[in-house]
C-alpha cells in the first residue's frame, strides 16, 4: 500500500467500548498504521482505556465515558461539547469508527462531525448523509456473521488499509511477570508446581457462570489433575472470587483485586492454562498464545477466541438477563433456536485435558 502511505497523517479510531473490544479491533488498527505511517489515537471508554497501553499499534489514548455506549460513567451535555472541541484541536485527517453488529455507529459519526474531521468511516445500516464520508452499508447480521476481528479488518479495507498480521498481540514484559510472580508467591501460591487461572468475573451479568458450576468444575479439576487453582479478577470481583474459593479444596487462592493490569497480564502470560467466561481475560489470554477454555455465554457469535489454542464451550443466558436491542433478540431467534445447558464440570475437565495433551510439563511453563 506505498500509494497511500501519507495519505492520513493522524486518524482517530473509536472504539468506545470495553477492554475485549479494543483488543479485537487491534489488527484493524495495526492495518491503518501499516498502511498509512500514521499517528493513532485512540478514543476509548475509561475501561478500554486500560488495555490500550499493552497495544502497540497506539500512540495516544483518550478515554471517555460516552453517553451512547454502556459505562459507569455519567457524561454529561457538557462533557461531550469539550470533547468535540478537543478533538477539533487535534485536527485529525481521519475518524474510524468501529462497532458491533447491534450498534450503531451514528452518534460517534456525530462526535467527528462536529470535530471537523474531513473524512468519517463506519459501518452503517440506514443511509448516514453528510455524517459519514466513507459509508460501508452494514449486512451483518441478516446476511452473515463475522468474527469481530474479520468485520474491524473489513472496514479498514474499504479505504485500502491492510497489514500481513491479523493476529491479537500484547505486550508483556519481565518485569511485569516477575512482580506479578512476588504476588502469586505473597498469597501462597508454589508457582514450582502447574495451576490452572480461574477468571469468573464479568462485565454483563447476561455473561455469567454459575459460582456453585465453578466450584464443582475446579474440585473435579483438583481430584483429577491435582492441580493448584487460582481465581483471578478486579477489585469488585472480591466478593464473588472469595465465595468460589471456600467452595474449593486446598490448594486454592484468590488474587482477585491483588494484581495491577501490568501484573494481571504478566500472570496470564505465565498461566499454563486459563479457563473464563467471555471477558476480555479470554482475549488477554489468546493474545498471549495461552491455552484457553471459554465459558462462553451465547449473546454474540463475533466475539470467540480469535485464531488462539481454545475451546469454547457455549450456553445460553438466563431469560432475565435477556437484552431488549432488537437486532440481538433477531440472531437469538435465528441462530440460538436451541437451549444449551451450562457445561458440565466432566466437559471442562475434558476441555481442559484436550488442551493440554500435546502440551510439555506443566513445570517448563510456569518459571520465568
Amino acid at each position: 500500500m506505498q500509494m497511500a502511505a501519507g495519505k492520513y497523517k493522524r486518524i482517530l479510531c473509536i472504539r468506545a467500548d470495553n477492554m475485549g473490544d479494543v483488543i479485537m479491533s487491534a489488527p484493524a488498527i495495526r492495518a491503518l498504521k501499516d498502511s498509512f505511517g500514521a499517528r493513532i489515537t485512540l478514543l476509548t471508554s475509561k475501561m478500554g482505556s486500560l488495555i490500550a497501553p499493552y497495544l502497540q499499534e497506539i500512540d495516544e489514548v483518550i478515554a471517555a465515558d460516552l453517553p451512547w455506549v454502556k459505562t459507569n460513567g455519567q457524561p454529561s451535555v457538557g462533557e461531550l461539547f469539550v470533547l468535540a472541541e478537543q478533538l477539533k484541536s487535534m485536527k485529525f485527517h481521519l475518524a474510524v469508527i468501529f462497532t458491533v453488529y447491534s450498534q450503531s455507529a451514528l452518534p460517534a459519526a456525530m462526535l467527528a462531525f462536529l470535530a471537523g474531521i474531513p473524512r468519517r468511516l463506519a459501518y452503517c445500516r440506514e443511509n448516514p448523509y453528510h455524517l459519514l464520508t466513507d459509508w460501508v452499508p452494514d449486512k451483518e447480521p441478516y446476511f452473515f456473521i463475522q468474527h469481530q476481528v474479520e468485520r474491524d479488518l473489513e472496514l479498514v479495507q474499504a479505504i485500502g488499509a491492510r497489514s500481513s498480521d491479523d493476529r491479537l498481540r500484547i505486550s508483556c514484559g519481565y518485569t511485569s511477570r516477575k512482580s506479578a510472580i512476588k504476588k502469586a508467591m505473597a498469597c501462597g501460591i508454589d508457582i514450582q508446581k502447574p495451576w490452572v487461572l480461574l477468571h469468573p468475573g464479568v462485565s454483563e451479568q447476561k455473561r455469567c457462570f454459575p459460582v456453585q458450576r465453578w466450584i464443582e468444575a475446579g474440585r473435579l479439576l483438583q481430584k483429577e489433575m491435582g492441580v493448584q487453582l487460582v481465581i483471578s479478577g478486579s477489585g469488585k470481583d472480591v466478593p464473588l472470587a472469595e465465595e468460589i474459593w471456600r467452595g474449593l479444596a486446598f490448594p486454592a487462592y484468590s488474587m482477585a483485586g491483588v494484581l495491577s493490569m501490568d501484573e494481571f497480564i504478566g500472570f496470564i502470560s505465565l498461566s499454563p492454562l486459563v479457563i473464563s467466561v467471555n471477558t476480555a481475560t479470554a482475549h488477554i489470554a489468546t493474545a498471549l498464545q495461552r491455552p484457553l477454555v471459554v465459558l462462553y455465554a451465547r449473546t454474540n457469535p463475533q466475539h470467540t477466541p480469535w485464531k488462539g489454542r481454545s475451546e469454547v464451550l457455549s450456553f445460553t443466558p438466563e431469560a432475565a438477563h435477556a437484552s431488549r436491542n432488537e437486532v440481538l433478540n433477531w440472531v437469538n431467534r435465528e441462530f440460538y433456536k436451541q437451549e444449551m445447558p451450562y457445561p458440565s464440570p466432566e466437559q471442562i475437565l475434558n476441555a481442559v485435558r484436550k488442551l493440554l495433551q500435546e502440551q510439555p510439563a506443566y513445570q517448563s511453563l510456569v518459571g520465568l
